[in-house]
């Protein structure tokens, strides 16, 4: 019984799991002007710097799982048709957007590979994170926070982007 319970729960949190990270990667961004954290935790630190921490370690966690989700079973072909050669559908939403057309969203296109662009990058700002906390207290621990930060403004620079197209697909639906 607790077996199934486990189950139920494991695929309701899938289910949701692109809302969890939203609001994660919202609390995050959005109080990270508000943090001042170095080479560790200060001993003063403050709710911002350990909410940061800590939500940013479940971050990670969630982002390997949002990852794997989004790649099992074939699917990280539709976000990473680059890998294997396949440019023709990002070539010619690229070519559609040059004459004024948006692109479609699905497929092996140009919101497919924006969404597979912003999978690693919100999995290098997790990791880097945690390698960060893991060393943080050693001299080490300045160059993961440098790592980090530029991985962060990175994905910030995609929610941004993923954000315009996001509005833009909703847009073409409305119209038609």
């Amino acid at each position: 019984m607790k077996e199934n319970k486990f189950g139920q729960l494991w695929q309701l949190l899938l289910a949701r799991l692109h809302v969890w990270i939203v609001l994660c990667c919202l609390v995050l961004v959005c109080t990270s002007p508000w943090i001042f954290i170095g080479r560790s935790l200060r001993s003063n630190a403050s709710v911002f710097d350990y909410l940061h921490v800590y939500l940013g370690l479940v971050c990670a966690l969630l982002s390997l799982g949002f990852l794997l989700r989004n790649s099992l079973q074939g699917k990280w072909r539709q976000y990473f048709a680059w890998l294997v050669g396949d440019w023709a559908q990002l070539a010619q939403d690229c070519r559609g957007l040059l004459k004024g057309k948006l692109p479609v969203a699905g497929g092996k296109g140009l919101f497919s590979t924006v969404e597979g662009i912003g999978l690693l990058l919100l999995l290098a700002t997790g990791l880097t994170g945690v390698v960060w906390f893991v060393y943080q207290g050693t001299p080490l621990a300045m160059a993961w926070r440098g790592y980090h930060q530029g991985f962060a403004q990175a994905f910030i620079g995609f929610l941004v982007v993923h954000t315009l197209l996001a509005a833009s697909h909703v847009l073409e639906f409305i119209r038609q």
